[in-house]
């Protein structure tokens, strides 16, 4: 059933994607960076260009001096072409096809929240949080509400990782693994919680199975 989920929300996603020539850029930013500022000034170039109502907004905040920037092309070209105005010092586009977790993906909430209608959810047997607002999940209703609201809303993995590891000072924070190729995870954990990340470990799947 949560396959299937999968599937409907990925099959709508890409469907809105191929609506309007979007995408999503990673940026590295100095701490000067007004993202919010510069994605206005990238939204007025559009308007400029003739496009009605255009999008250009932060999706993924994923660490401190880290964004991803999603919207209309002509909005992230314009961003690239004025890198060191805004005080970014990396930009790159991802390879995706459309500005995931903004307005745009607007036309798959429908489809994803009937299919969500149809699957019973229970209440997670350990803490689960949700990148919509950093929180824990409380019930089942709570959950399918968010995760609809997922598809249009900002990932907020940096706050999430503040809330996950928040301690009262003096107290240990708790072992950490990440399971499975690339240690992108950890190395985020690093910037956001220095005193977290000492205790992370990573599991490579492939290396363990190659052992056996």
């Amino acid at each position: 059933q949560a396959l299937h989920a999968v599937k409907v929300r990925a099959e709508a996603m890409q469907k809105a994607s191929e609506a309007v020539p979007s995408g999503m850029l990673s940026v590295i930013g100095r701490r000067e960076a007004n993202y919010k500022f510069a994605c206005l000034e990238a939204r007025k170039h559009c308007e400029s260009l003739g496009i009605e109502n255009p999008v250009c907004e932060i999706s993924n905040y994923l660490f401190p001096d880290s964004r991803v920037i999603a919207g209309h092309l002509q909005a992230l070209e314009f961003l690239q072409e004025n890198a060191r105005k805004y005080y970014f010092t990396r930009t790159s586009m991802l390879p995706v096809s459309g500005a995931f977790h903004t307005r745009l993906m607007e036309p798959a909430v429908e489809p994803l929240a009937e299919v969500l209608k149809s699957i019973e959810i229970q209440k997670p047997l350990v803490c689960v949080y949700s990148s919509v607002d950093g929180k824990k999940y409380m019930h089942p209703k709570h959950i399918e509400k968010l995760l609809v609201k997922q598809v249009v809303s900002p990932v907020l993995w940096e706050q999430t990782m503040h809330s996950v590891y928040e301690r009262k000072q003096g107290t240990e924070f708790p072992y950490t693994y990440e399971v499975g190729p690339g240690k992108q995870l950890g190395a985020v954990l690093r910037k956001c919680n220095l005193k977290a990340w000492k205790q992370y470990n990573h599991v490579d799947a492939l290396e363990d199975e190659e052992a056996a």
